[in-house]
């Protein structure tokens, strides 16, 4: 650990620089576009003020067919994790599976296999299918997206609210309380343009008892925090 700290305080102190190699995995890391990293002074530059300049796009890789036309990626939810190093890498993008859905119309699409008690309204293992959306100001109020952020991985949440520095988001499944999640964390944004399911839905799936109990366990769950306030 010392040695790690002596070498990245000669990299700050000018007196030697980084590989290429590591000045690669520190611009998908921090998601700062390299030119910026070495031509600023970035101590000098507010966090929200980096993310926001003209010149530090990171380019989105895609893949595309014998034709020439833009296919889209399939992330598996066992591949989540290497996503979050990958998505800005062309060679990882290359080597996905893809799928091609002409009624989608133009635009950037990328299917994300989904998964936990939080998405009620999807089963297991189903696929939703993301259009990229170019800024946070793309964002619309009441909309399902696709969030790809430093902290959490990737998220499937619906928009609530957007603020100047932060946005706050809500799961289907009613007992999970409504988060913000700060636009400086945020990679990537995929609004939802379909869905494909790998199981068949049953009656029991709409049971309006079951989301009566829900709402009721949420409501306990409140109450439960108040107390626990009290006390």
């Amino acid at each position: 650990m010392r040695t790690l700290t002596i070498r990245y305080a000669k990299y700050e102190d000018a007196t030697s620089e980084p590989p290429v190699e590591l000045l690669i995995r520190m611009s998908r890391y921090f998601h700062i576009n390299i030119d910026l990293m070495v031509s600023a002074n970035l101590r000098k530059i507010p966090l929200k003020e980096i993310m926001e300049l003209p010149d530090n796009r990171i380019l989105l890789p895609v893949k595309v067919n014998h034709n020439g036309e833009n296919t889209i990626e399939i992330i598996p939810h066992k591949a989540s994790m290497s996503y979050l190093s990958g998505y800005a890498d062309p060679e990882y993008i290359e080597n996905l599976q893809t799928i091609s859905l002409p009624f989608l119309g133009a635009g950037t699409y990328r299917a994300f296999q989904v998964e936990g008690d939080s998405m009620s309204l999807y089963k297991d293992g189903a696929f939703i299918i993301g259009k990229y959306l170019e800024k946070a100001t793309e964002l619309k109020k009441g909309k399902s997206y696709l969030f790809v952020t430093r902290n959490e991985g990737i998220t499937y949440k619906k928009l609530l609210k957007t603020e100047k520095e932060t946005i706050t988001v809500a799961a289907d499944n009613l007992f999970y309380q409504p988060y913000s999640i700060p636009l400086a964390d945020i990679f990537e944004i995929w609004e939802y343009a379909c869905s494909i399911s790998t199981q068949e839905f049953t009656k029991e799936d709409f049971n309006t008892d079951q989301l009566q109990i829900i709402e009721l366990l949420k409501e306990l769950k409140t109450e439960v925090k108040e107390l626990n306030k009290n006390n």
